[in-house]
Parts: structure tokens; sequence; C-alpha cells
């Protein structure tokens, strides 16, 4: 491994979200999906070259820039991307929240599947529509997609979108070919809209591969619209920098009017270097698949600690994302109780569920994004903490 993952950044002071939130310090954060490691370093020394300048005024996006995001899909996901079909923005949330603003009017219902990212609810509330969700099935230890449950939705006259996390957040699923494409077809029998929330696309697992929604065929490049940013794969969040892929060109036209309505339609010079960089340098795709491989680690070691120390709590299994979904439905307590126990015990802090909607209520997600000490120190801080709970039962 050419990069250096176990190093440990202190990040207090930082105006870390992740790290500062918490008025008490000792509180160990594993909830925020951030990581806690330096970004590649090709985009460091571009991001420091840039500050040398001096200027920062308002930025011109470069056709390199588009180049990037053209070159790095097509060899990374074997999907060709044409320019025109790019409309640039600050971040997937802002162009989840525009894309709802185009294609939809007030009253309407936007289709979820949860347990999901808690990120879509306000999207779609801010928009006066309404989320109806089409709840992922959890059986034998991992989620499926209730399709029976999606036709009878997407049915309704007043669905006119469905929000897709591909790859899943927090289930940790890299959808299927076959299941993309059945939802794909159900939604396109029934004039719903697809929106793919793709931010996690680079971070897939070993045994399987990410499929791009709109990579299915002409008719599903037609019917979506696809958020990607180089922010998760890169932990580049904080530089807000995104792109919308519309192919239709009256699609693009109405969501490139919402992004400028929202007023989100500028991104800084520090982002356009930092994706350039990031999309382009050998080295930021080589301490990609370091951290790839690094956070596989992580996840077994995850995995193998719960079934020997906290076998109650079954782990699910992690196709993509760095993100952990943990069932705790054994303690019978709500996820919002377990959340304000485990860090009033140990000073341990997870996402609980209830935030990704009611089909996440009993389980928590834990960040292991980390070096390996901080992943062991938050492990034993939730042995004790869990532990401790059950004990309590």
């Amino acid at each position: 491994m050419k990069f250096n993952f176990d190093e440990i950044v202190n990040r207090k002071g930082s105006n870390s979200y992740k790290w500062d939130t918490n008025k008490n310090s000792e509180v160990l954060p594993m909830w925020v999906a951030d990581m806690d490691f330096k970004t590649a370093p090709p985009i460091i020394d571009a991001l420091a070259q840039r500050v040398q300048h001096g200027v920062f005024g308002y930025a011109n996006v470069p056709e390199p820039y588009y180049n990037a995001v053209i070159d790095w899909f097509s060899r990374r996901h074997h999907f060709q991307i044409e320019k025109e079909w790019m409309i640039y923005t600050i971040g997937v949330v802002p162009a989840v929240s525009a894309i709802i603003l185009a294609m939809t009017q007030p009253g309407d219902k936007v289709i979820v599947q949860e347990p999901v990212y808690n990120c879509f609810f306000s999207s779609i509330r801010n928009n006066q529509c309404e989320s109806v969700s089409n709840d992922l099935v959890y059986a034998d230890g991992t989620y499926s997609i209730n399709f029976d449950d999606l036709e009878i939705k997407a049915a309704d006259p007043k669905a006119k979108v469905l929000l897709l996390c591909n790859p899943h957040n927090p289930a940790g699923r890299a959808w299927t070919k076959e299941e993309l494409k059945r939802v794909g077809e159900i939604c396109i029998k029934n004039n719903v809209f697809v929106i793919s929330d793709e931010i996690h696309c680079d971070l897939v697992h070993k045994g399987h591969t990410h499929v791009p929604f709109a990579s299915l065929g002409q008719e599903f490049l037609e019917n979506s619209a696809t958020c990607i940013a180089p922010s998760k794969t890169f932990n580049l969040a904080g530089l807000q920098v995104a792109n919308i892929l519309a192919y239709n060109p009256e699609i693009r036209q109405k969501i490139d009017k919402a992004i400028n309505i929202n007023e989100v339609c500028d991104i800084s010079p520090f982002a356009i270097e930092a994706l350039i960089a990031a999309y382009t340098h050998p080295d930021s795709e080589i301490w990609l698949d370091d951290l790839k491989d690094y956070l596989w680690d992580n996840y077994q070691i995850v995995k193998n600690f719960f079934a020997e120390k906290l076998p109650e709590f079954p782990v699910l299994p992690l196709e993509a994302t760095y993100l952990m979904w943990i069932d705790c439905s054994v303690l019978n307590m709500t996820s919002k109780e377990l959340l304000d126990k485990m860090i009033e015990v140990e000073n341990i802090r997870l996402n609980e569920g209830i935030i990704y909607g009611k089909a996440g209520e009993g389980f928590m997600r834990l960040n292991i994004a980390c070096p390996k000490d901080t992943l062991f120190e938050g492990l034993k801080r939730t042995e004790k903490a869990l532990k401790k709970i059950l004990a309590e039962k």
C-alpha cells in the first residue's frame, strides 16, 4: 500500500461538524459521513498551488473540468458521459433539491426507499412535496427492493419522482443491474422520473460493481438525472462540488433553471482544482484503490468483532460505502434512546436509525472511515456501552 491511512489527524478545533459539534470533547464521533483521512496528495498540492495565486474571485469552469469527469466515469464505471449533459453545482443535496423543484409541483409525491439518506426527506419537504416510502425488505440479514409495493406506489398519479440511492446509504447495498432495471421499468411505465444519487459510486467493494442507473439503456437515460461528486470518494465534502447528469435537453433546461432559482449555480476555484486533481492525477487513483483496501480491512475487523463480542447485534454485509448498518432491535428501545445512552455511558456517538425513516428504527449507523487505532477505540467503547445496556434489560 503506497499511502498511509493509519495516520491520526487531529480534527478537533478545525470547525469540523463531526468532531466539534459535541459539547463534551470526550465523545468519539463515528457518525457524520466524512472520513478521518487526509485526501489524496495531488489534491492537496493542487489546492496549495491555487492558494499561492492569492486571488480568489469568481471562477469560470474550464474544459479540463468536464474532461476530468467524462474520463473518470468512462474509465472507472464504463459509462460514457457527454459534456452537454453536465450541470455543476455545490453539492448533491442541493442537486437533488433542484431536480425535485424542476420535476414536481407542490403537493406531488416523491417515492423514497426507507431506510434511506436523511437529507432526502428535507429536500422533498422543502419543495412542498410528500414523501412516500417503498420500504426496503429486511430479511436474512440484508435488504432487497419490494417491487410489488413499488408498482403500487408508482401507479399513484401524484407520484412524480423516485429518489434512488445507488449505492444505498445506510443499507450498504450496491444494487445489481437486474434490480435497477426492474426499478427503471416500473418508473418508465408509470411516468415516474428517477433521480439517482450516486455519490458513493466509487466506494463499491470486492465482489460488487457500481451500475450507473442511466447506463442501463436509452429509456433509462432519458427518464433520469444522476447526481455525482468526488466528495465521498476523496473526502472533499467541505469544498462543495457536485455534478448533475441530465440527457434530455428539456429536462436539463428545467433543472438548470431550478439550480439558478435556488442560487446554487456557482462553484469555487478550489472546488474546480480539487476535482480535476482527483479525477486526473494517477496518484489520486492509486490513493483511492489503497483507500478501498483499507476500508475493506476495517469492515472485516468490525464484522468479526461483532460476531465474536456482540453476536446479539447483527451487522449487515457491506457492499458499498464506509457506513455499516447495525441491527440493535434486541434492545427493544428507540434508536434515539440508544444514541443518548451510548453517549452517556461510554462517550461513543453513532447515527440513530430513525433519522433514515421509520424503517430505520432499531438500527444504528457506524462510520468506519478512520484509522485503525480510532476504529479499535470506537469498537471498545461500543462493546462496553451495548453490553451495559443489554445487562440492564
